[in-house]
This record gives structure tokens, C-alpha cells and sequence, in this order.
């Protein structure tokens, strides 16, 4: 996902994640290194440093995985690429004055 997402949009200046075993995992911090993005993560047991992130992936658990519950990865990937795109795309939220993401990306 990691390297669709840069093929696709581009690379960011900085990534910055928790300390989640998926994030320090010597694959995932290759990819960044390779397209010079500069490493940021939370410190331990700091979740409200990322509290944006712990949003999305509660609204993501609670509006598809625990729903849906895939079975196998690929179905998990499938079903995550179209809830993304429902969530940036079509699903107003509460904070962004009820727009949607792409809405207050492209008005910026």
C-alpha cells in the first residue's frame, strides 16, 4: 500500500506513524528511505500525539472491518480501497464543517 500510495500521489516530505510493529519493520522504513522521506514516529504509549490517525483507523475498525469482516488479505485490500474512497470522497464529516476531505483539499 505504502508503495502504491507514493507511485500514485507522490512521496511526502515527512511520514510520521506510532511505533506499531508494522511501522518499525525493516520493509516499511526501506520504502521511506528509498524515496528520502524523513521518519517521524510518537513516542511510546503516546496515542494523543497521533490522535487524528487513531481517529481514522477507529472510524475504519468500526465502519468496514468489524461490518465486513474480510477474510483474506485480498478481500481486506479490495474492501479497504473502496472505503477509503468513500471516506475521502463521499462520507461528510462532523469536524470538517460536514464536507468531505476532498472537498476541503481541493478548496485549499
Amino acid at each position: 500500500m505504502l508503495k502504491d500510495a507514493i507511485s500514485k500521489y507522490g512521496a511526502p516530505e515527512i511520514f510520521n506513524t506510532d511505533q506499531g510493529s508494522e511501522f518499525t519493520a525493516k520493509a516499511f522504513i526501506d520504502i521511506l528511505k528509498e524515496n528520502n522521506i524523513q521518519i517521524s514516529m510518537d513516542g511510546k504509549g503516546r496515542a494523543l500525539d497521533n490522535i487524528f490517525v487513531e481517529r481514522l483507523w477507529r472510524s475504519v475498525k468500526y465502519e468496514y472491518v468489524y461490518i465486513n469482516k474480510p477474510e483474506t488479505g485480498v478481500e481486506l485490500y479490495q474492501g479497504l480501497e473502496l472505503y477509503f474512497n468513500h471516506y475521502n470522497e463521499n462520507r461528510m464529516h462532523q469536524s470538517l464543517d460536514y464536507k468531505t476531505p476532498k472537498d476541503v483539499y481541493l478548496a485549499a
